[in-house]
């Protein structure tokens, strides 16, 4: 059973925890999962994974929750802090054979109260376009040749048109009804369109555009049909992709362990990033679009900066892989201090940026405010992002990015200076955090500072939609200028030591790394990297501390969702759970009985 109020023991299951907004707190009886409450025997299936929309219900109930665990996939009127789940009343459930869900997403802009249209991907490569509230089934990309439904597929045999390896994620592509992108285990990700259909033989493709490690193909056919494009990403998996905020831009989280970030509809590569070690397995962006954060193979978070094209800070906290990583858009904090060059504009202008708003499509909206940009006179703001992640080791990390890491290298106020950026001979007093905002100037793009900070109190160790192909040069030129330096701190080797083991990657999952022959070629291909602005050093970047780090789950995290009231996770056991966030947790239903779960609670 979980420990109430969070135990002493290190292997308790929390269900609560405290930030500087309050306690959050977990609703067991708004826990959704299979009917049975049984726990999932998770071995050899899919992640759990957890897709949200607003039908815009006339009631004020709108909020509906998609979930698949296993062959089964799962949808609910998600009643969230304010009522418990009722498992017995899905709107619509579905169990596949031959095959099993991998991900979904449902399209916003054309949810209704009588119908949503929701994109699942398989494990066999298909894509389905369902409607849950109506039961249907609409449309099928990637089948056979010859085949008539999903249920009679022999999928484990039979060769398909377009993409035969399992789908990793699928989106729609912002601000259209009918366009979607779909990412397999290939490499590849197609880009469909719901009216076209996919044809009888197998596509023709024809080179559109070609970069560094990337290429992207066009559909060559007298009429239209799927898909429109081909993308062709790095060396194995892709493993998650995740549009900007305004959906210009497209960032990849690939197996190779690079990040790369692309102009979506020019096809134009901006920038990239590698891994620490091992691959990448998550990505997301900051609400304004300023932000990227990964996480992989390497137990870090990784935060890169858009328009300076580098990291700026990693985060060290879990004990596994970090499966998921996510922004939240409610605990942005705005405080009076001068700001950086960024932000700019009137009063009105800068306070109309931050304010997210309500409701499922703050993010989309909370964009087109936050990340404007002007050069008239302003008043002095600052901003600290909050972000979270979970991982494989079962814990759930919260962590703040505030402006001493974000523009280290700046002179900072005269009370905040020895406490931020101190010298390799110069530790902080014991006591000392570092979690108020600081007062800065716009920062010299692509430098690394002589002396960085580390946020929240850990010490320290020494140490326009496209860009064009002149600035992509420049930047690799600059790559090679960086020399390679091998030293650890003893408390990075202590934290880190396992990361540079092949072994301990091995053990966890060789089929991921099959193209990396021996140990030799891997150590080859890090030190190629490390020490460069593509993968800096530990010291050469601002280490981040976790604000809660808090063991939430039995099994693997797979899910990680901040919703205005409430933030989501699930495990692998199958369990979707509800954390209410600061004095949001009332629930009308919280004493009923005859919802008390039944099996074990996370």
């Amino acid at each position: 059973m979980a420990a109430e109020g969070g135990g002493k023991e290190m292997n308790e299951i929390k269900t609560q925890f405290t930030t500087r907004e309050g306690v959050y707190k977990l609703l067991t009886h708004s826990e959704y999962s299979r009917p049975n409450r049984v726990p999932f025997n998770s071995q050899g299936s899919n992640p759990v994974k957890v897709s949200f929309v607003n039908v815009n219900d006339q009631s004020g109930n709108g909020d509906r929750i998609c979930f698949n665990v296993g062959r089964e996939l799962y949808f609910y009127i998600y009643k969230g802090v304010r009522k418990a789940a009722d498992l017995s009343k899905p709107i619509d459930k579905r169990i596949y054979k031959g095959t099993q869900p991998t991900c979904h997403d449902f399209n916003p802009l054309t949810a209704t109260a009588e119908s949503v249209s929701l994109l699942v991907g398989f494990s066999a490569g298909q894509v389905q376009l369902i409607d849950p509230i109506k039961k249907e089934t609409s449309k099928l990309f990637n089948e056979e040749v010859g085949s008539i439904s999903l249920f009679f597929l022999f999928v484990f045999h039979l060769q398909r048109l377009i993409d035969k390896s399992r789908v990793t994620c699928v989106r729609w592509v912002p601000g259209s009804e009918s366009l979607f992108l779909v990412a397999h285990s290939s490499g590849s990700m197609y880009l469909y369109n719901v009216e076209n259909t996919c044809g009888t033989t197998a596509p023709h493709y024809q080179l559109l555009k070609q970069g560094e490690n990337y290429a992207v193909h066009t559909c060559k056919s007298k009429s239209a049909r799927n898909p429109l494009l081909r993308w062709t990403v790095g060396e194995g998996a892709l493993n998650e992709f995740a549009f900007s905020p305004d959906g210009k831009f497209l960032a990849c989280a690939s197996q190779d362990g690079f990040l790369r970030v692309f102009g979506f509809d020019a096809a134009e590569l901006h920038g990239t990033m590698k891994s620490y070690f091992g691959g990448l397995l998550c990505v997301c962006w900051s609400p304004d679009g300023r932000y990227i954060v990964a996480g992989g193979e390497d137990d870090l978070v990784t935060v890169w900066s858009f328009s300076d094209c580098r990291v700026i800070a990693r985060g060290h906290g879990h004990k596994s892989w970090v499966s998921v990583v996510a922004f939240d858009h409610c605990t942005t904090s705005v405080e009076d201090g001068d700001p950086p060059a960024e932000f700019s504009g009137s009063d009105e202008d800068f306070h109309e940026q931050i304010h997210f708003g309500a409701g499922r499509d703050r993010a989309n909206s909370a964009h087109s405010r936050l990340s404007k940009r002007n050069s008239t006179d302003s008043r002095p703001v600052s901003v600290t992002y909050r972000f979270g992640s979970v991982g494989q080791d079962t814990q759930l990390c919260l962590w703040d990015l505030t402006e001493d890491i974000l523009f280290p290298h700046l002179p900072l106020s005269r009370t905040r200076t020895h406490t931020n950026v101190m010298s390799a001979t110069s530790p902080p007093a014991t006591g000392q955090t570092t979690n108020t905002t600081v007062t800065t100037t716009n920062p010299t793009p692509n430098s690394l500072p002589s002396t960085l900070p580390r946020s929240n109190s850990l010490p320290h160790s020494s140490g326009n939609s496209i860009i064009d192909s002149a600035f992509i040069a420049t930047g690799v030129s600059k790559f090679a200028t960086l020399s390679l330096h091998d030293s650890r701190k003893e408390r990075h080797e202590k934290d880190h030591k396992r990361n540079h083991s092949m072994g301990h990657i091995s053990s966890k999952s060789s089929d991921k790394l099959n193209q990396l022959s021996s140990s030799r070629t891997a150590k080859a291909e890090v030190a190629k990297t490390l020490g460069t602005t593509l993968c800096p050093r530990m010291e050469d970047v601002p280490l981040l501390e976790p604000l809660v780090c808090k063991k939430i789950a039995h099994e693997r995290l797979t899910v990680l969702i901040f919703l205005e009231d409430c933030l989501v996770t699930a495990c692998q056991e199958g369990f979707v759970c509800t954390w209410a966030r600061p004095g949001k947790g009332l629930l009308s239903s919280q004493n009923n009985p005859a919802n008390s779960p039944s099996g074990t609670v996370v």
